[in-house]
């Protein structure tokens, strides 16, 4: 099976990459906005799918669409360009290659909206407004995949974690060596619960829609909701770093990112500000999701999230 992935040199389509050319034995030609090759597919291009794909890479079986703008902020225009119409051009190019698959690496975020929300499904509603820039891009860039006329598969992965992860774990690591990791305490005084994925059941999963040829859209856990705070304490504890021990009523901490981003909008290029709502609400709001539909149609993950974790820890240790 030939099969183009693009953001190879990032976590998700790095590993992407890596796992279907060595474990599954598939023809992997990537392509990423930066220049520099990485080692996770046979072939590679630098290209900005934003502006085009201009150049004729041959047939494909099948397309996985794994770049776009993570970032937790930017300007709405930038996440429009990488994930909007980056997709739009990406579906233009997979119809004239002849590829019989699309896959799309979305996001749980579509599904977001304030406070918590609890065995969220493929049938939950949307809500009316996105929670922030990325999702509504996000969400955009969904229609447009499941409007193309193409056999397209949509995958909404939670909070993405594993080896080469830059994102969600770094960062909390960060702060909490800087001591700026604080705990959001809720009026109610619930305790906030989340799913997660692994890296390690975010390809399987892609595996088996390639092989099974899965069309529809999928929720995407490790099906074990855990308790976000005790998580990361047992995170911490392993690179001997203390828990949070600041705790800061949350309603107050949400009003403050508010009034950073609109410091960071008007005044401050929309350079990333300490705080955002968005990341409050990670570790305020309660998340869980109802992945039976991937179970039936993908298959149950095959890795525990303390195993995932586990070699994580490993991995990052290993990097120091």
């Amino acid at each position: 099976m030939r099969i183009l992935i693009t953001g190879v040199s990032g976590f998700v389509g790095g590993a992407l990459g890596r796992y279907l050319q060595e474990a599954c034995g598939f023809e992997v030609y990537g392509l990423s906005r930066s220049e520099g090759r990485p080692g996770s597919c046979g072939s590679f291009r630098s290209a900005d799918l934003s502006l085009s794909v201009p150049f004729d890479l041959g047939r494909f079986d099948a397309v996985v669409h794994a770049a776009g703008l993570v970032t937790p902020w930017a300007h709405p225009e930038a996440y429009e360009r990488h994930n909007v119409r980056a997709t739009a051009n990406l579906l233009a190019f997979a119809k004239r290659s002849g590829a019989e698959q699309f896959i799309y690496i979305s996001s749980s975020s579509v599904f977001y909206r304030e406070g918590d929300q609890f065995g969220i499904s493929e049938a939950t509603p949307f809500p009316d407004i996105p929670i922030n820039a990325y999702a509504a891009t996000k969400r955009r860039a969904e229609e447009l995949v499941a409007t193309s006329g193409l056999k397209t598969t949509i995958l909404r992965p939670r909070a993405v974690f594993g080896e080469g992860d830059t994102v969600l774990f770094p960062r909390i690591l960060r702060a909490a060596r800087l001591g700026l990791l604080p705990r959001f305490s809720r009026p109610d005084g619930a305790r906030v619960i989340g799913d997660l994925v692994s890296i390690d059941n975010l390809v399987h999963f892609v595996q088996a829609a390639l092989e099974r040829g899965a069309e529809g859209d999928f929720n995407l856990t490790d099906d074990a909701p855990v308790d976000i705070y005790e998580l990361l304490e047992a995170v911490l504890a392993d690179f001997d770093l203390p828990a949070p021990k600041l705790s800061l009523p949350a309603p107050l901490v949400m009003r403050v990112a508010g009034s950073l981003e609109f410091l960071s909008a008007r005044l401050f290029g929309w350079r990333e500000p300490p705080l955002t709502r968005f990341g409050v609400s990670v570790l305020s709001q309660s998340k869980t999701f109802d992945i039976a539909k991937a179970k039936a149609g993908l298959g149950a993950p095959v890795i525990p999230t303390g195993e995932a974790l586990a070699r994580f820890v490993a991995w990052q240790k290993a990097r120091r």
